[in-house]
């Protein structure tokens, strides 16, 4: 085992930890980890991030389904057209995409180049909504709006296809003010949302790609041991001081990786 492979599990144990002290947000991470520690590529690593994700997200959902704050009702409305939009991204929208795009000047925009701009906008978005680390009001919906909740989910699938990550910083807020949740609520069933399109998702890349289910799996493992410590450390650490830290060192990753691709 390499030196940057051991970065690398180490970064998963990282992401499992801020998911478990924070709720969310480590699950972004899991790409550019699988790209710069293990040098996958980028299609590979969404694919295999969409595992990762969905597996993290149904431990923390489980837990959640425990303490009854999951509401099921909103979460398949929203979830329906969100996974289906996910299947359908990774079976074939993203094998559709040409390897090589197109040309700006004598630069050349590749698939995977592409991929990886787009992940860093994602994370850019991501990163400035834990900077603000404004929770959304708590709307005074007397009705779910269920046709602005179904669009949303499938927006929020195409971008869980295309990035592997599980869009909770997007999620969230439509639960609150479009289907009216309470926010501890809007937080579970998010999770639950996240692992039922994330899980559907790899399962349209199946049979586009050989999976090496001994890393991927071990990476989980990883992934799920950093949750519970996250989990311990919080009754020591509150995760939402570290939250805006850990928003400006996602921003940070997200400029880095532009840079990366486009300048070196």
């Amino acid at each position: 085992m390499s030196i940057t492979e051991i970065f690398g599990y180490i970064g998963a144990l990282l992401v499992g930890v801020v998911l478990g002290l924070i709720g969310g947000g480590g699950s972004i991470l899991t790409v550019p980890i699988l790209v710069y520690f293990f040098y996958l590529n980028p299609v590979t690593a969404t694919a295999y991030s969409l595992f990762v994700v969905g597996s993290s997200a149904l431990v923390g959902a489980f837990r959640n389904m425990q303490k009854k704050r999951v509401v099921f009702k909103t979460a398949l409305i929203f979830a329906g057209p969100a996974f289906i939009m996910v299947f359908i991204t990774r079976k074939f929208i993203i094998p559709a995409i040409p390897e090589t795009l197109f040309y700006i000047g004598n630069f050349l925009v590749t698939k995977n180049l592409a991929i990886m701009i787009f992940f860093a906008i994602i994370m850019l978005l991501a990163s400035i909504t834990m900077i603000r680390n404004k929770r959304p009001e708590e709307a005074e919906v007397k009705k779910t709006n269920y046709s602005l909740l179904m669009l949303q989910g499938i927006i929020i699938g195409f971008v869980t296809g295309m990035v592997g990550a599980g869009g909770g910083f997007l999620i969230i807020p439509a639960l609150v003010i479009l289907a009216g949740l309470p926010m501890k609520k809007a937080v579970a069933t998010s999770l639950f949302i996240i692992a039922i399109n994330s899980l559907i998702g790899f399962t349209g890349d199946l049979t586009n790609m050989n999976i090496n289910w001994p890393f991927l799996l071990t990476f989980t493992a990883i992934a799920v041991v950093g949750i519970f410590i996250g989990i311990w450390l919080n009754k020591f650490i509150d995760g939402k001081k570290l939250k805006k830290a850990f928003g400006w060192f996602v921003l940070i990753m997200g400029i880095y990786i532009i840079y990366k691709e486009v300048a070196l």
